[in-house]
């Protein structure tokens, strides 16, 4: 057991470092706003992220970054993934030693770039750290994470010697941790997931069936499947936890962000409206572009991605997108 950092104090961050703490580790948790930070200090909990439940006493928190890093054996980042880049830019200088595993556990590609998180790891962060780059992923709300709720996830690396570190880190009787290798198709199945949760979202608020939702959830694997095989993935992965696992539960829970900002856009609501209303960030948002983009460069064909988008940035009507979807020419169900 070891001192490890995590960097986000947001409810997943809470979450995470609690879970950490109950495992034998020294945790110190990281908040990057220094008022936020205070209030976090005195009170030990965010209401308004994670509400109901404090964090450890015993865990340190602090706006330092450099008092989180030094001495640590393991690096979790719990950042948005539109914050990632420039986090590690922060963190990069103070990173003390070689960390055992540094592991993201955000769920996003970056806009323009196209990169999924450990490729922006890869920019960001000295050649000497490049083995340790891992991720964890599957279906985990932390609202039932925090309550110990049993949950099962993934840990991903180039390297299984990282997967089984972050393994050995993470688990206990109520948080199962799976080893993988297929760090592409793992990273693309958690964020991909969350621009179907949209869609899913939206069919609520349209008030459509289980029919719907059904074919939905089918053919939004498809897309996932075709565009992970297009880029290296194992199309194998997204029949695991951090595919069609993560895809089930952030597509019909209450808890799922992406969702409510579907099933908010379904109802009549305009996008500006729905995000700044919102105290948490919905990934899916920013991961239609870029699965849009990517799409498009590697010739895949998306239509419910290309759907969300034009919902999300062209003002689409969300019924007309329906309609187009399904009255679009017959095909085989092919994968």
């Amino acid at each position: 057991m070891g001192k490890i950092a995590v960097i986000g104090a947001g409810g997943w961050g809470i979450a995470v470092s609690n879970l950490l703490y109950q495992n034998g580790h020294e945790v110190a948790l990281w908040e990057f706003y220094e008022d936020d930070c205070r209030k976090l200090v005195k009170t030990r909990e965010r209401p308004d992220k994670l509400p109901g439940i404090k964090v450890s006493a015993a865990i340190l928190i602090c706006n330092d970054i450099r008092e989180a890093l030094t001495d640590a054996f393991g690096l979790v980042l719990v950042v948005p993934s539109h914050f990632l880049r420039s986090t590690m830019r922060l963190a990069a200088g103070s990173l003390s030693g070689r960390p055992s595993f540094i592991v993201n556990l955000a769920k996003g590609i970056e806009n323009n770039t196209l990169n999924r998180m450990s490729e922006v790891l890869l920019q960001e962060l000295p050649g000497s750290f490049h083995g340790q780059i891992a991720c964890l992923s599957g279906p985990s709300h932390a609202e039932e994470v925090a309550r110990k709720i049993p949950t099962t996830v993934v840990a991903a690396a180039d390297d299984i010697k990282t997967s089984e570190k972050v393994q050995a880190a993470f688990a206990n009787d109520y948080f199962r941790v799976y080893t993988s290798t297929d760090l592409i198709g793992v990273e693309l199945g958690g964020s991909l997931k969350n621009v179907i949760a949209i869609a899913a979202g939206i069919l609520d608020g349209l008030g459509l069936g289980d029919n719907t939702i059904g074919a939905l959830l089918t053919r939004g694997l498809a897309e996932m499947v075709r565009l992970g095989r297009r880029m290296g993935a194992d199309p194998i992965t997204f029949s695991g936890l951090s595919g069609i696992g993560d895809l089930i539960t952030t597509c019909t829970s209450e808890h799922s962000r992406n969702r409510y900002v579907g099933e908010q856009l379904g109802r009549g609501r305009k996008l500006d409206e729905i995000l700044n209303s919102m105290s948490m960030v919905a990934e899916g948002v920013k991961t239609t572009k870029s699965a849009y983009d990517l799409a498009r460069k590697y010739g895949v064909e998306m239509p419910i991605t290309a759907e969300v988008h034009r919902i999300l940035f062209e003002n689409k009507d969300p019924k007309l997108a329906l309609y187009d979807l399904m009255t679009r020419s017959p095909k085989p169900e092919v994968w």
